[in-house]
């Protein structure tokens, strides 16, 4: 990925700038630093909810304008900080995007599995036919969050994406949401934008921006070791040792 992009209402505004890195089949890669500094837009550009005014996406090898956008993105998943859920059931929202025919109720329980939330469906009366109201409103935080990891696991994706996950979570629940992203990572690309960075420590890569820009990039503990920014946002986070 090489790309400059600016706001469609702000043309004369760079959002990134000069954006350049890479992402190898099956890494964890991390995108951190400060509000507003791009993250978000890099992770929307992927997605091809934009296109760079410069340079291009690609995937292998192949530049993504160039694909089917509905094929490319059923390759994809999203976990973003406040989950989309609607009004309906449980098995519902966790089905939503996929063809209902194609999928066992026994791949339906595996994912809830892996998200950790199965236990807590079969504890309500109505199981997976149990209601969650207006976009979730009777589910907490937690409980809607792991709901969309076993949605975003059941469409089996290439790349997941996480966008600040965790970052709207008590500890508790964050203990049970961050286990579910680390079995949903196993065996694929993911991309994660973290503002809490302990739950991206182990990534195989993490990118730093600042202002549209990369500043660095490297594992937790090369980028500690270089005592820059990154050394800068886990100081201030009380993370590591210093």
């Amino acid at each position: 990925m090489s790309s400059s992009e600016t706001y469609p209402t702000r043309p004369n505004r760079l959002v990134l700038r000069g954006l350049n890195l890479h992402v190898k089949p099956g890494q964890y890669v991390a995108f951190v630093g400060a509000s507003g500094c791009g993250k978000s837009t890099a992770i929307a550009l992927l997605e091809r909810f934009y296109d760079p005014v410069l340079g291009g996406v690609y995937v292998d090898g192949k530049e993504i304008s160039s694909f089917n956008i509905n094929n490319y993105r059923s390759h994809l998943a999203l976990v973003s900080q406040e989950p989309t859920l609607y009004q309906g059931t449980i098995r519902e929202n966790i089905m939503l995007g996929t063809d209902q025919d194609d999928i066992s109720e026994d791949e339906m329980v595996l994912c809830c599995k892996n998200a950790n939330i199965f236990d807590f469906i079969i504890s309500l009366p109505n199981g997976f036919d149990t209601l969650v109201g207006s976009k979730g409103s009777m589910l907490s935080g937690g409980q809607k969050q792991r709901l969309a990891i076993a949605r975003a696991l059941l469409r089996d994706p290439r790349v997941l994406f996480l966008d600040e996950a965790t970052s709207a979570l008590d500890s508790e629940s964050e203990k049970l949401v961050q286990a579910a992203l680390d079995t949903a990572a196993q065996g694929r690309t993911t991309i994660a934008v973290a503002h809490r960075l302990s739950s991206v420590q182990k990534a195989d890569m993490i990118y730093v921006f600042n202002q549209g820009r990369i500043i660095e990039c490297g594992t937790h503990s090369e980028l500690m070791q270089k005592r820059s920014a990154y050394f800068e946002l886990v100081s201030l986070q009380n993370l590591g040792e210093m």
